[in-house]
């Protein structure tokens, strides 16, 4: 017994030498947290406010205003991107989805926009086909299969 207590302590004084904890290193991607504030409430209510090192910043805050107590909640964050550019997005998400605003987000064209001239053909042949069929015209470009 004394053989075995002795081996398992000369065994782990061994381990300790052979076993170094991992030091901090200098170009750790760790980012300080310089403000962290969290509230929240028994009815679903939050308050969220965060802040890094690296200027990170994100808040948010919810609201059980939505339809049948739904929670709806509203918000920002900012951010420099890879590239250098500043990002700030604020937004909202309730009944309607997640609705996001922000310069950096893409933007569909406005409308009305230019319609192709094959579209505008397939419409005019479309409304040509519903007249031959309201003459009771059979449609030369479909019918029933021939039974050959």
């Amino acid at each position: 017994m004394k053989l075995v207590v002795i081996s398992v302590v000369i065994a782990v004084a061994f381990a300790d030498r052979l076993y170094d904890a991992p030091a901090a290193r200098a170009d750790s991607d760790e980012v300080a947290i310089l403000r962290d504030d969290r509230v929240i409430e028994d009815d679903g209510r939050y308050n969220f406010d965060m802040e890094t090192a690296n200027g990170i910043v994100m808040s948010s805050l919810s609201s059980p205003d939505g339809p049948e107590g739904a929670i709806n909640s509203a918000g920002s964050f900012s951010y420099t991107a890879p590239d250098g550019s500043d990002i700030h997005l604020q937004y909202v998400a309730d009944e309607n989805g997640f609705q996001p605003q922000g310069d950096h987000l893409p933007v569909a064209p406005e409308f009305p926009h230019p319609i192709p001239q094959f579209v505008l053909d397939q419409i005019a042949f479309a409304a040509e086909e519903d007249a031959r069929n309201a003459r009771g015209e059979v449609s030369r470009s479909y019918g029933t299969p021939n039974d050959d």
